[in-house]
């Protein structure tokens, strides 16, 4: 049964093996009671843009794959994390798609940047392309952290969304790094106008702020994850700026969105689906009807589960800031939940940057490779541990 034809009675049948607890279902910083939020708990999941392999997509490169099955799982986990924060930004959180009804404008264009075409901002053509930047070959496996540098580096020709994408690196967040980038106008036309709901706040938070992405590359462990940061990484899942995380097991990659009890909900990109071919009316919203041209790219299963002890030990969290006010409350949040206590912190909050760092110096264009991401001789070794293709196997299907 192919996404397009599985029903709403279908999947709430499936949800009957979901485990009988009184404990909350935590979904991208959204708490969920299982006994009485079944139908919600779901239109929310399927609302999230989930990106699984293709077939059939125009060759990367012009000689290149047709098809990034068996090595693009976790590009498409980088996509669904980036895809988060486009909806939030211009839809909100409380939005919800619901098949074969017309969609807003901000929807069909966030999706139409991820189309696997060569010419669309966030496809897999462009993240493998520029993945050839990092030493890594079309076609070869990318970890979390190698990712999430490329993700930056495509965001700066984002002339729409105008994200501020950040990566903190050897497990550290520095706020003089992240006010430098989100208070720093991208000189890019914004069309939308994020700090609105926070107007009221009067004039200690300020509207040039430019929405942050932040994506925290880490290592739990060697092999396995050390049982000491589970309770940090399930507390960053209950953030409301939570994205949830990339990572996978030692088979596969996969997209982390929340967490029930000891066991994490995710969106498993290993399922090949033809590459859809619309027209620009279609996903644009100009058409009178959009059909199913998108239900292949809205999960319509409960999403999958698995043991927190299965996970691998390398992730990418991903945390997303719509205003400064946003990021105030997530560094109090992590402060009070993550880092402060008994528990073992999986990274820390500074204030400045640390001296023997190198300076932080800004993007000043799509071309340029510094700004914290220019893997100065800080981070490349950081970059090369994380990011080994012995973490994974690679799977040919």
């Amino acid at each position: 049964m192919d996404a397009a034809t599985v029903t709403y009675e279908n999947v709430l049948l499936d949800l009957e093996d979901f485990p009988d607890t009184t404990e909350p279902i935590w979904l991208l910083g959204q708490r969920y009671n299982i006994c009485t939020e079944k139908k919600e708990m779901l239109a929310d999941i399927r609302s999230r843009l989930w990106f699984t392999y293709r077939k059939n997509f125009p060759s990367i490169g012009g000689t290149g794959p047709t098809s990034d099955s068996g090595w693009g799982c976790m590009l498409r986990c980088g996509q669904m994390v980036l895809a988060q924060a486009l909806l939030l930004l211009h839809l909100g959180r409380e939005w919800r798609w619901k098949e074969g009804l017309k969609q807003p404008a901000a929807y069909y264009r966030v999706l139409h940047c991820f189309l696997d075409q060569k010419d669309c901002l966030y496809s897999i053509h462009q993240i493998a392309q520029m993945g050839v930047g990092e030493g890594k070959a079309v076609g070869q496996w990318y970890g979390p952290n190698t990712v999430a540098q490329v993700l930056r580096k495509l965001s700066l020709f984002d002339d729409w969304s105008s994200l501020a994408v950040h990566v903190a690196m050897d497990n550290t967040v520095v706020f003089e790094d992240i006010r430098t980038l989100c208070l720093t106008s991208s000189n890019k036309p914004q069309e939308h106008k994020p700090c609105e709901r926070y107007s009221e706040q009067g004039a200690s938070y300020r509207s040039s702020w430019r929405p942050l992405l932040l994506l925290v590359p880490l290592r739990l462990g060697l092999t396995d994850v050390n049982k000491a940061y589970i309770s940090s990484l399930k507390a960053c899942l209950t953030s409301p700026y939570s994205l949830g995380f990339i990572g996978g097991r030692p088979n596969s990659a996969h997209y982390f969105i929340g967490f029930v009890g000891e066991e994490l909900l995710f969106l498993d990109p290993h399922t090949v689906q033809p590459a859809v071919d619309v027209n620009d009316d279609e996903m644009m919203g100009e058409a009178e009807e959009m059909g199913n041209a998108d239900c292949s790219y809205h999960c319509m299963h409960p999403p999958c589960r698995m043991d927190v002890s299965q996970l691998d030990p390398s992730i990418a969290l991903g945390f997303y800031c719509c205003t400064e006010h946003d990021f105030d409350s997530w560094c109090e949040h992590i402060r009070m939940q993550v880092t402060c206590g008994n528990q073992l912190p999986m990274f820390e909050l500074v204030t400045t940057r640390p001296k023997h760092w190198p300076p932080f110096v800004l993007p000043s264009g799509p071309s340029d490779q510094a700004g914290g991401a220019d893997f100065t001789a800080i981070e490349k070794p950081f970059e090369r541990f994380y990011d080994s293709d012995e973490e994974f196997e690679i799977l040919h299907l």
